[in-house]
């Protein structure tokens, strides 16, 4: 009964005009890792914020009225503020949101050669289990182990992720490993020089980085995970593309900085590896979004969908507690949630932005676009497709596959008989069961 009521919710937001609202809050940028790609790392020095739970249960229960039923909880780092955590996850069930979201820089992991580590995890799993979390996601910054490490600060994490993963699966969580896209991807990748004037090595930017990818989706499978999903490389500097930067998860320093050109390649890059490895993970990468995102960057203006945010996709600041278009859009005040202003929402929706690559709305716009356009716009959704063919494909490839993810439902255990539809020309002879030693493992768990 619940399913067919969300189907017609959904439904009826398509019929209007609109799309399953989403609302990011960021519950502190108060952090205790070291990210060299974080404006938010603890060696910076700035006033630390946090929002308070009430606060919070405000903007829980206005979003709620407008219909949204998609949350994300992030931070700086959300788990240290576990208990107040554990609680708005909770009241976000009570108030109607189905897919809640959360995640951790690891730093609960660290320690793990002490004899009590695994009860501290089965205690935390434990917790997390009793609440209608849906999705928990762990970062991960690197292919190789000890960049991963040096970079967060936490020496041995990834280790202790690992031995963590079949505690959280036991419990009947599938955490998600959360890739930030930047250039300490390998040492190959740290090693190349930014493409600058004429004469770039092009093709060895492209095997670096794919070569480093297919690395970094074994390095995450053979660590324990089941479910991951890649951060568009995000680095925001003064009056660039019109963005001033209210989400302090950037920086301007080398590691996430690409050109155009670098991400064409880097996108490129991206689709061919995630297409080579979506029948031994779930990932949650659309490569009908990857697809236009290099089309876009190769200068095809009006290529793709346009951003949502502002309107069916809100951001919450912790500094200020306001209401945002999205974290990248800070000159685009939107006021306190409960009271946003419905023509200001209306121009947003409207509105055709395409000025960042923050994928958490970037995805969901391009996943949603060609229904929103084939019901309103039907014309351009058939000149589109006459002037990009491959698209609709993709993009009905990309349906199909979140279907055989269960939605990237992280409190499922994945289903590879079914991903295995996926594996096409780039299968490498092994079965599922096979490729990920914890096929059998997390199939059983989920029964």
């Amino acid at each position: 009964m619940g399913s067919v009521r969300q189907v017609l919710e959904t439904g009826g937001r398509l019929l209007r005009g609109k799309v399953p609202g989403q609302l990011i809050i960021q519950l502190t940028d108060r952090c205790n890792a070291q990210c060299p790609q974080c404006g938010m790392r603890v060696l910076n020095r700035f006033p630390r914020k946090r929002l308070d739970n009430d606060y919070v249960k405000q903007l829980l229960d206005a979003g709620a009225q407008r219909g949204m039923r998609m949350v994300s909880f992030t931070g700086g780092e959300p788990f240290l503020l576990l208990q107040d955590l554990v609680e708005l996850i909770n009241y976000a069930g009570k108030a109607g949101y189905r897919y809640i979201r959360t995640g951790t820089n690891g730093f609960l992991f660290r320690h793990h050669q002490e004899l009590n580590f695994e009860d501290k995890v089965h205690r935390l799993a434990e917790r997390l289990a009793a609440t209608p979390l849906r999705n928990l996601w762990f970062s991960v910054d690197s292919a190789e182990p000890d960049i991963h490490d040096r970079m967060r600060g936490f020496p041995g994490v990834l280790a202790g992720i690992k031995k963590a993963l079949p505690i959280f699966h036991a419990h009947g969580i599938y955490p998600s490993a959360n890739v930030g896209l930047n250039r300490n991807l390998t040492q190959e990748t740290m090693a190349l020089s930014p493409l600058e004037g004429d004469g770039v090595d092009e093709e060895r930017f492209i095997r670096a980085f794919s070569q480093g990818l297919e690395r970094l989706y074994r390095l995450i499978i053979e660590t324990g995970f089941t479910l991951t999903s890649a951060c568009y490389p995000m680095s925001v500097e003064p009056g660039e593309a019109g963005l001033q930067a209210v989400y302090a998860a950037t920086a301007s320093e080398r590691i996430v900085r690409f050109d155009r050109r670098e991400k064409v390649l880097l996108y490129q890059a991206l689709f061919a590896t995630v297409k080579k490895f979506r029948h031994r993970l779930r990932i949650v990468t659309p490569l009908s979004a990857v697809h236009n995102l290099i089309g876009h960057h190769s200068g095809n203006q009006g290529h793709g969908y346009g951003c949502r945010g502002g309107s069916d996709y809100l951001f919450v600041d912790s500094v200020d507690g306001q209401t945002y278009p999205c974290g990248y859009r800070g000159a685009d005040g939107l006021g306190r949630l409960w009271e946003l202003d419905a023509t200001k929402v209306a121009a947003n929706r409207k509105a055709d932005c395409r000025k960042c690559d923050w994928e958490c709305f970037r995805d969901p716009s391009e996943l949603f676009g060609p229904l929103t356009s084939g019901l309103f716009r039907p014309w351009q959704l058939a000149a589109a497709h006459l002037r990009d063919p491959q698209f609709l494909k993709i993009w009905f490839r990309d349906v199909q596959y979140a279907r055989a993810c269960d939605l990237y439902d992280g409190r499922k255990a994945p289903d590879y008989t079914r991903l295995n539809a996926f594996a096409g020309s780039v299968r490498d002879g092994r079965t599922p069961c096979q490729a990920n030693p914890l096929a059998r493992q997390s199939r059983a768990v989920g029964k």
